[in-house]
């Protein structure tokens, strides 16, 4: 077997990799045609978050690197060319974990560890509900409803998947929602050999750190929404509240308003308001704090 990686991106603090559901989709083709562009890297489990991503991946360290470093290049092109952001990840620093495959139980707990991401976050109760990176991919029998891509001419595909797609397999296949489905890429079967079976990768579901850390969090139990449901409800907030277009235009005493009123009606914490309003911790919980 080569050798195994866990690659993460540094969180990023003040802003947000994926702002809109849209942007998951690019973020998930674009996984795919990394994968087609890269195949001395294999891919085993990875997790779009909106402020980070996670790979869990096999080859030589420098293939390695630069699948990631390419991803993260046409991602941030994409981000500048639609939302005016320049260089998003230029500075957002990776993050590599040598993983032994060898050694017992160590790439199956790596595995759960990034899956159990959004369950962490109090996005979704497990991880195949979530469906921007491999929670639904392993020990999934049903057929998923989605057509070929040679079904598409090679311009109806360029403007679907917002890249040159010259490299992707015909038979590779696309949902309706209209992204790559993870199984024409991941290496399914060495996963599911690695687990053996859906209950013995559930019980490494249970037994991880991101399991534990919602359990003992004091706000394990508050509902909790989406990055980009906040960030889609803030704007209407702002004219509601103050009759102001965005963010942007509140003064000290409004933002300090706004961001209770996210806590009281969206159950946010701290670190998820600086994320989707652009600030840093200290400047969110000093406005929080203040009368």
């Amino acid at each position: 077997m080569k050798k195994c990686y866990l690659i993460s991106t540094e969180h990023l603090e003040k802003m947000l990799w994926f702002r809109r559901e849209e942007d998951f989709k690019v973020g998930m083709n674009y996984v795919a045609i990394q994968a087609a562009a890269n195949p001395k890297v294999t891919v085993l489990a990875f997790v779009l978050m909106s402020n980070h991503v996670h790979f869990v991946v096999m080859g030589d360290i420098e293939d390695v690197l630069a699948f990631v470093n390419q991803f993260k290049t046409r991602y941030s092109k994409y981000i500048q060319k639609k939302y005016g952001i320049k260089e998003l990840l230029r500075r957002n620093k990776i993050h590599v974990k040598a993983v032994d495959p060898y050694e017992f139980e160590s790439l199956q707990r790596v595995i759960a560890y990034i899956q159990m991401n959004p369950v962490a976050a109090n996005i979704c109760s497990h991880p195949v509900q979530y469906p921007w990176g491999t929670g639904n991919t392993f020990f999934n029998e049903a057929v998923p409803v989605a057509k070929h891509l040679g079904d598409y001419s090679k311009h109806a595909l360029g403007r679907l998947l917002h890249s040159e797609c010259d490299s992707l397999p015909p038979d590779w296949r696309i949902t309706a929602d209209g992204y790559i489905l993870p199984q024409c890429y991941v290496d399914v079967v060495t996963v599911e050999k690695t687990f053996r079976s859906p209950n013995r990768m559930n019980y490494f579901y249970s037994s991880s750190s991101k399991a534990r850390k919602r359990i003992e969090s004091s706000e394990g139990n508050l509902p909790s929404f989406r990055d980009q449901i906040i960030l889609a409800a803030m704007p209407d907030l702002c004219r509601t509240l103050f009759q102001k277009g965005g963010f942007d235009q509140l003064v000290t005493a409004e933002r300090s308003e706004l961001l209770r009123q996210l806590r009281f009606r969206f159950s946010a914490d701290v670190r998820q308001m600086a994320r989707v309003c652009g600030l840093t911790y200290a400047e969110t919980a000093r406005l929080l704090d203040s009368e």
